[in-house]
């Protein structure tokens, strides 16, 4: 780097953009990385942009705050922490010096330089992941990887403090570092805190690799959570565990499951069982039903005869009616009978008499 552009840099440093900054980052031909970018509180509301060339009066606009981003490079502004987050893909060794810029109305823009140096083999300095999520209350860990004799190794973050090994706090935030693994050097923060979301550096001597901390509540199961307030509210000179509590929710959910799929049993054979007794009550009934006209019908077809062969007594026959017989015949229906009792005795009987000349 030429004595011009030190220089630059340096007063880039002075007018605003502040010194705990990514300036040469070692990135891998082909993948992508988010650089982020600092600046003062005045410019909040003011265009940003990211700006393509070594030399700042040649560069060309890449892509702005106002404009869409393209597949190349993106730009996303965080007002809140005051940084500005640029992102490069599909990187290559052409053309690898940028700026971060902040228009001014009335002014010279700020800017601040940085570089990429891709390669094609192992990088110098690197994280395996660039951005890490962790829970409010918990730890991290992030693993820079190194090349051997990097240099002083610090944990930084973007517009606050750095931490050399082995120990120290940024911003609140208990902080130990690691160096026992070659070539790894592992930074462990503790307590987290919403606030302790941002920008983090790894640093080994002049190079910087960037990663984007959030943190985030703990997702939390809502019945668990239920059950344990409940617990603990009738508990209060039997204290328990969550352990225990979870334990015993979990045992009356199977308990209320066995009791339901019995009852559900229950009433499916209850079911089939008075499904089964109709089903036999249809059946006999409607074999006595066909049982009950058969016999009616023999019934009707019955036809009782009763024929009585009668002589006259001597006294009373004619000499022309010696030979003479008298035959009476009965005939009784069985409907007739049945309907009429004992009136159809007299009433159905026919006598007849053929007399002989």
């Amino acid at each position: 780097m030429d004595v011009p552009l030190r220089v630059l840099l340096i007063l880039a440093g002075l007018t605003g953009i502040h010194s705990i900054r990514v300036s040469e980052v070692s990135v891998k031909a082909g993948g992508s990385i988010s650089i982020p970018c600092l600046y003062s509180s005045q410019y909040t509301n003011h265009v940003k942009y990211l700006c393509k060339g070594y030399d700042w009066n040649t560069c060309t606009y890449q892509v702005k705050t106002n404009q869409k981003n393209s597949t190349k490079f993106s730009i996303s502004d965080d007002k809140i922490q005051k940084i500005f987050t640029v992102t490069v893909n599909e990187l290559t060794n052409d053309n690898s010096h940028y700026w971060c810029a902040v228009e001014i109305n009335d002014g010279a823009d700020e800017r601040e330089y940085f570089h990429l140096s891709v390669t094609t083999g192992t990088r110098s300095l690197y994280v395996d992941n660039q951005e890490k999520t962790a829970f409010l209350g918990g730890d991290v860990t992030i693993k820079c990887h190194h090349q051997s004799n990097p240099g002083e190794m610090r944990w930084c973050r973007m517009g606050s403090s750095c931490v050399t090994q082995p120990s120290g706090s940024i911003d609140g935030t208990e902080v130990t570092i690691d160096t026992n693994v070659r070539n790894v050097f592992s930074v462990t923060m503790r307590g987290l805190k919403t606030e302790s979301s941002g920008w983090y550096l790894c640093v080994s001597g002049n190079l910087q690799f960037p990663v984007r901390l959030t943190v985030t509540e703990q997702p939390n199961t809502k019945a668990p959570l239920q059950e344990t307030t409940h617990t603990e509210n009738l508990s209060t000179f039997l204290p328990t565990t969550t352990r225990t509590t979870v334990q015993k929710g979990q045992n009356r959910s199977a308990s209320f499951g066995r009791t339901e799929t019995l009852i559900l049993t229950s009433v499916l054979i209850f079911t089939l069982m008075v499904a089964l007794f109709f089903w036999i009550m249809l059946k006999r009934h409607k074999q006595n039903k066909s049982a009950s006209s058969a016999m009616k019908e023999a019934e009707e077809e019955v036809t009782y005869s009763v024929v009585k062969p009668r002589r006259k007594p001597s006294s009373q026959r004619s000499y022309v009616e010696q030979d003479a017989d008298v035959t009476y015949s009965t005939v009784v229906s069985v409907r007739q009978q049945r309907a009429q009792n004992v009136e159809a005795d007299e009433e159905n009987v026919t006598y007849s008499t053929l007399a002989l000349d």
